[in-house]
C-alpha cells in the first residue's frame, strides 16, 4: 500500500520570521512613523523616582484649589444669570399687567365722565302724626350719614370686613396676601381680599361677573374713589346701599327690617349681626337661618375684641343676649297701606327720581285698632265659620282713610282685599235705592207690603222666607226686606238707581236691572264705604284719598291734596231719612250686635249662600266698612253681615270713638205728614240734579251732583191701572202691560 503522504502545514507569511539580515530593509517601521503615539506602558510608570512621586503629590493640593474656583465661578453665573433673567422677565411681566390695564381701563368710559351714581329714590310713608308706616323703593330705607347711625355699626363692619380701612389707598397689599396665605393654607377659598372700597366700587359700577376684566376695573374704580372721596364718606355709601339680605338694602332698611328700629338706635349685638351678614346676605339672614347670623355675630364681636374696639365685657354682654328672629316677611296691616301709597304715587308726581317724604292721612292708633278687630275674631271663630279672610276701611267726613286693613295676615297674602278685591254686596247696596226711592217723594213711613213677587222669572225672597205684610220703608230698610227693595227699584227704574250710586261714590260698572236692588254688582269696601260718607257728613261726596302730601327732604312740596272737591250728593233732608232709617238697624234691625254708646247708622248685606259678609256703618266722625268671607269666594258657614261683620265694627268703633264727644247723626228730618191719596192720573214730580262743574272728573267735565233740592214730596201711593207712566222696570219687564198697576205686574195679578 503505498504509504500516505503527510499534509502540508501553511505557513503564515510574519514580517519577524525574516531573515535578521533582512531586518534592517525598508520594511521597518519605527516610532516615529506610527499613526498615532505609542501608548506609555504601566511598567515604565512604576519606575517612576522618588523625587517624580513626591513631585505629583505636592501639585494636587494646588489642583483642588483650581476646582474650587471654577465651582465658585459657576454658583456666582447661576445667580447673576436668575437675578438678570428675573429683571427681564419682570419687566415683561409688568408690560403685560399694563398691557391687560390698559386694555380693560380702555373699555371703561373716559374718567373724567364718572361719577356716582344715585342711590335708588327711597319713599318715606309716614302717618297723621309724622311717625313711620313703612320705607319703600329699591332700598327699603333712608339713608343716614355716619354720624347718625349707631357708632357700633360702622366699627363692626370694618373690623369683620376691611380691618386696614383708614390706613390702606382703596388696595390693602398686607391683606390681600394674608387672604392668599390663609386660603393656601385651608385649601379653599376662606377669606376675600377686596377692601370696602373695592366692594362699594364693584356694586356702584359693576356686574357680579367673577372674571380678571371685572376684577381689573375694580381695583381702577377703587383708586378712583379713594381720590375723589374721604373714608368716611365712602363708608356712608357703602353702608347705605350694601345688601343685608331679605330684601333689605341699606342699614336702615336691615335694621328696620331685622329689629323694627332705626340703625340710630341700633345696639351693638344688633350691629355685630348686620356686619355678619354682609358675608352672606341671603343665606346668613335672620329671616332664613338666625343660628348661623347669631355665630357669624360672634365672629364679629370676637373681630372687634382682637382689634379693641369693644371690652371683654362689652362682648360677654353682648353674645348674652337673646337671638334675634325676623319675621319671614313684613308684618302688619300698614303695609297695605304703604302699598297703596305706591300705587298711587306716580299718578301724582310722576316718576320718583328722589327721595320723598309722603304724608298719610292714616293714624296708626286707629289702624292697630283695625288690624285687631279682623284678626281676633277670625282666630277665635274663623274655623268654626269657614271664614279666613276679612278687611276694613275707615273714612272721616272729608274722606280721609283713617285706617285700611287689607286682609287677615299681610306676611301670607300682600292682596289688598279693600281696595282691589270686588264682590257682591248684597243689602248693603239697599240704601242707594231707598235714595233714589225718597228722592221721587216717598218718606220713611211710606208702606209698601211685604210678601212674595215675582219680576219676569226673577223672584226674590226674604232671608229665612218670612213675610211681614204692609210694612213702612223705614222698618222695610231695618229689617233688610228683599221684598219691598224690589219693589222699590221697580217704582223709581233701575237707571235712576245706578246714578244714585254713582253720584254717591260707587265707580264700578253697575248693571240697570231689578236684582240690582240686592246687590248683585260687585264693588270694592273702599268705593262702598266712601258711598256712605254722604250720611254721615250730611250729604256731600268726598272722594277717599289716603295721601295728604308729598315733600322732598329739603321741604319742597310736590302734591297737596286739597278738600275742594267736595260736592253735594244728597239733600239734608234726604241725608236726615236715610239716617233715621238706619239707625233703626242698629236699634230693631239686623245690625243689633252694633250698636254702642253713639249714635250710629248702617246697613248689612249678605251674599247668595253667604259667601260675602259686610256691614257699612257710621257715626258723625266715622264711616267704616267692614267684609269677611273666602278669598276662593266658597260659602261661609251662615255668616251674615250682623255677625262677624258688626262685632268687627263695634270692637274698632268702640275704641275709635274713646274720649270722643257724642254727636248727634247730621241732616235735617223734615215733618212728616199724614199720607194723603194723590190724585190718580198725576205722578208726582221728581226733582232732576243739577249740572255742576263742582268735584267734576278730568278736564272740570260736568258730573251730574244733586243740588238745592225741594222738600221731600208726599209718598206717590199707585191704587188704580189709570195711574202715570210706569217707571223701566228692568231686567224681566213684561211687555203690553199697559192697563195695569206696577203692584199689579210685582204681585203677578
Amino acid at each position: 500500500m503505498a504509504s500516505r503522504k503527510k499534509p502540508r502545514k501553511r505557513v503564515e507569511p510574519r514580517l519577524d520570521d525574516a531573515p535578521r539580515a533582512r531586518r534592517g530593509s525598508d520594511l521597518r517601521v519605527s516610532d516615529d512613523d506610527r499613526a498615532a503615539p505609542p501608548r506609555r506602558r504601566k511598567p515604565a510608570a512604576k519606575k517612576q523616582t522618588a523625587t517624580k512621586r513626591k513631585a505629583s503629590s505636592a501639585r494636587k493640593p494646588k489642583r483642588k484649589t483650581a476646582r474650587g474656583r471654577r465651582s465658585g465661578r459657576r454658583w456666582v453665573g447661576l445667580l447673576g444669570g436668575l437675578v438678570y433673567w428675573s429683571f427681564v422677565l419682570g419687566i415683561w411681566g409688568g408690560v403685560a399687567v399694563a398691557g391687560v390695564i390698559a386694555w380693560y381701563g380702555a373699555q371703561l368710559p373716559s374718567a373724567t365722565t364718572w361719577a356716582v351714581p344715585d342711590r335708588p329714590p327711597n319713599v318715606k310713608i309716614v302717618a297723621v302724626d309724622g311717625s313711620l308706616i313703612a320705607n319703600r323703593g329699591a332700598t327699603g330705607g333712608e339713608a343716614l350719614g355716619i354720624h347718625e347711625m349707631s357708632p357700633w355699626i360702622p366699627q363692626a363692619v370694618i373690623a369683620i370686613e376691611d380691618r386696614r380701612f383708614y390706613g390702606h389707598f382703596g388696595l390693602d397689599p398686607v391683606g390681600l396676601a394674608r387672604a392668599m396665605a390663609a386660603n393656601l393654607m385651608a385649601g379653599r377659598l376662606v377669606q376675600g381680599g377686596s377692601t370696602i372700597t373695592q366692594q362699594l366700587a364693584k356694586n356702584l359700577f359693576l356686574s357680579p361677573d367673577r372674571t380678571v376684566g371685572r376684577k381689573v376695573q375694580e381695583v381702577l374704580l377703587a383708586l378712583w374713589l379713594e381720590h375723589k372721596y374721604t373714608k368716611n364718606q365712602i363708608l356712608e355709601m357703602y353702608l347705605n346701599r350694601v345688601y343685608f339680605g331679605s330684601g333689605s338694602y341699606g342699614v336702615e332698611a336691615a335694621a328696620r327690617r331685622y329689629f323694627n328700629k332705626s340703625a340710630r338706635d341700633v345696639s351693638l349685638s344688633e350691629a355685630a349681626l348686620l356686619a355678619g351678614l354682609l358675608k352672606a346676605p341671603s343665606r346668613l339672614s335672620p329671616a332664613r337661618n338666625p343660628h348661623l347670623a347669631e355665630e357669624r355675630a360672634q365672629v364679629v364681636l370676637a373681630a372687634m375684641r382682637d382689634q379693641g374696639l369693644v371690652s371683654d365685657r362689652e362682648m360677654t354682654a353682648a353674645i348674652s343676649r337673646p337671638t334675634t328672629r325676623a319675621a319671614a316677611y313684613w308684618t302688619g296691616s300698614e303695609n297695605y297701606v304703604a302699598d297703596a301709597v305706591m300705587e298711587e304715587l306716580p299718578s301724582l308726581i310722576g316718576e320718583v327720581r328722589q327721595d320723598v317724604i309722603v304724608d298719610t292721612t292714616v293714624d296708626l292708633v286707629l289702624q292697630k285698632f283695625a288690624e285687631n278687630a279682623i284678626r281676633d275674631l277670625i282666630a277665635q271663630e274663623g274655623r268654626k265659620k269657614n271664614v279666613s279672610q276679612g278687611a276694613l276701611v275707615s273714612i272721616d267726613n272729608t274722606g280721609a282713610v283713617r285706617a285700611m286693613v287689607g286682609g287677615y295676615d299681610y306676611a301670607n297674602s300682600q292682596f289688598d282685599r279693600s281696595t282691589e278685591a270686588k264682590r257682591q254686596p248684597g243689602s248693603a247696596f239697599k240704601p242707594f235705592v231707598y235714595v233714589a226711592a225718597l228722592e221721587q217723594g216717598r218718606t220713611p213711613q211710606s208702606v209698601r207690603n211685604d210678601a212674595p213677587v215675582k219680576i219676569g222669572k226673577w223672584t226674590p225672597e226674604n232671608y229665612g222666607g218670612k213675610y211681614y205684610g204692609r210694612v213702612t220703608l223705614e222698618t222695610a230698610l231695618a229689617k233688610s226686606l228683599n221684598s219691598v227693595a224690589a219693589q222699590l227699584i221697580m217704582e223709581t227704574g233701575a237707571e235712576k238707581v245706578v246714578e244714585t250710586a254713582h253720584r254717591l261714590g260707587i265707580r264700578s260698572a253697575l248693571e240697570p236691572n231689578a236684582s240690582l236692588a240686592l246687590g248683585t254688582s260687585e264693588v270694592t269696601l273702599m268705593e262702598l264705604t266712601s258711598a256712605y260718607v254722604p250720611f254721615a257728613n250730611g250729604g256731600y261726596r268726598a272722594e277717599p284719598y289716603i295721601i295728604r302730601r308729598v315733600t322732598t327732604l329739603d321741604g319742597k312740596v310736590l302734591y297737596e291734596h286739597t278738600a275742594d272737591n267736595m260736592s253735594r250728593a244728597i239733600s239734608p233732608e234726604v241725608a236726615g231719612m236715610m239716617n233715621s232709617m238706619m239707625a233703626k238697624t242698629l236699634t230693631e234691625g239686623t245690625a243689633r250686635a252694633a250698636a254702642f254708646d253713639h249714635p250710629a247708622a248702617g246697613k248689612t248685606g249678605t251674599s247668595q249662600r253667604s259667601r260675602d259678609a259686610w256691614f257699612i256703618g257710621y257715626t258723625a266722625n266715622l264711616t267704616t266698612g267692614v267684609w269677611f268671607g273666602n278669598d276662593d269666594g266658597s260659602p261661609t258657614d251662615k255668616v251674615t253681615g250682623g255677625s262677624l261683620p258688626a262685632k268687627a265694627w263695634r270692637a274698632f268703633m268702640v275704641r275709635a270713638h274713646q274720649g270722643v264727644p257724642v254727636a248727634r247723626l247730621p241732616g235735617h228730618m223734615p215733618r212728616i205728614a199724614t199720607p194723603v191719596a194723590r190724585p190718580r192720573n198725576v205722578p208726582a214730580p221728581r226733582p232732576a240734579p243739577a249740572l255742576s262743574t263742582a268735584g267734576a272728573g278730568d278736564g272740570g267735565r260736568p258730573v251730574p251732583v244733586a243740588r238745592d233740592f225741594a222738600p221731600p214730596k208726599r209718598d206717590r201711593t199707585v191704587t188704580s191701572s189709570t195711574a202715570g207712566p210706569r217707571p223701566r222696570v228692568g231686567v224681566g219687564e213684561a211687555s203690553g202691560e199697559g192697563g195695569k198697576t206696577v203692584m199689579d205686574i210685582l204681585m203677578g195679578r
